[in-house]
């Protein structure tokens, strides 16, 4: 196939498409529809995004940026008025996990130790007590259910305790709760990629963000790679969590500090690739 001369941001924003169109066209998802979600991305950023700390632009202008008609822009901000998905999903995290970081960092429901307790299912500081804290008003059995079902959470068949096993929430086999990270996590990184882009020219420090990459590695030690990567990942992560959890307002006893302006979210993603070399492949 012949190569088109395309210039570097073509050539970057075509890597991110192509795995993305590997996953809709895997769930059903054809271009038209696709398209119409980037219409309404587009006109969302230029609404939001490129004020300049002047008024919202108008319909007008947002469509002299993103290239559509007024009719079109305004068809798009009247959907968003109505429904924004992102917003929603980045701002509520997913309920199984908040029991988990409660039980993880909420001093009530750890042992002297400072390890997550062992719960009864009711009564005083159970395992129902700590879901009606941290998961509103979704029954306890429930997320109990999901809890064993991911391999987070055990329970012991003599006392009936239930133990903490893992120190967080990653649903397995839910496809939309498995999609709902990937919206959030590739969110994170393009934003996060976006901000160094332009952090230099704003007299601003760059965030965090580092690859560790090699291309000619014999497959096979991949197999002892791949538990090294994870469990040296988990231990980090794990690290971090111990540090920047309990300074969550959400946990118990943090929530009545002398806390000053709106709360914000932050984190440290990890993810572990793999590919094989393909010679003659656009790098």
């Amino acid at each position: 196939m012949k190569k088109t001369p395309t210039n570097p941001l073509h050539q970057a924003l075509f890597r991110i498409l192509r795995p993305l169109a590997r996953l809709l066209l895997r769930n059903g998802i054809p271009f038209g529809e696709f398209a119409e979600l980037v219409k309404r991305a587009y006109v969302e950023a230029a609404l939001e995004d490129f004020s300049g700390g002047r008024r919202k632009p108008t319909d007008s202008r947002a469509a002299v940026m993103t290239g559509l008609t007024r009719k079109e822009v305004k068809r798009q901000r009247e959907i968003l008025a109505g429904e924004n998905p992102v917003r929603e999903t980045t701002t509520h995290a997913n309920r199984a996990s908040r029991v988990v970081s409660g039980w993880v960092h909420d001093e009530a429901f750890q042992a002297r130790d400072g390890a997550p307790a062992l719960l009864p299912f009711e009564g005083s500081l159970s395992f129902s007590e700590l879901v009606k804290q941290y998961s509103g008003d979704v029954p306890p059995r429930a997320v109990l259910d999901e809890l064993v079902r991911v391999g987070v959470a055990s329970v012991d068949s003599d006392s009936g305790l239930i133990q903490l096993r893992q120190r967080a929430y990653v649903p397995a086999g839910d496809s939309e709760e498995m999609l709902q990270i990937f919206g959030e996590d590739v969110s994170d990184l393009i934003a996060t990629i976006d901000y160094n882009l332009v952090s230099s020219e704003a007299g601003q420090q760059p965030l965090f963000q580092r690859t560790l990459t090699y291309d000619n590695i014999p497959p096979e030690i991949m197999d002892r790679w791949r538990a090294h990567a994870a469990a040296q990942s988990q231990a980090l992560l794990e690290q971090l969590d111990k540090w920047l959890g309990p300074h969550d307002r959400g946990i118990a006893g943090n929530g009545n500090g002398n806390h000053t302006g709106e709360p914000v979210r932050t984190g440290v993603s990890i993810f572990y690739f793999e590919d094989p070399v393909q010679a003659g492949r656009d790098e």
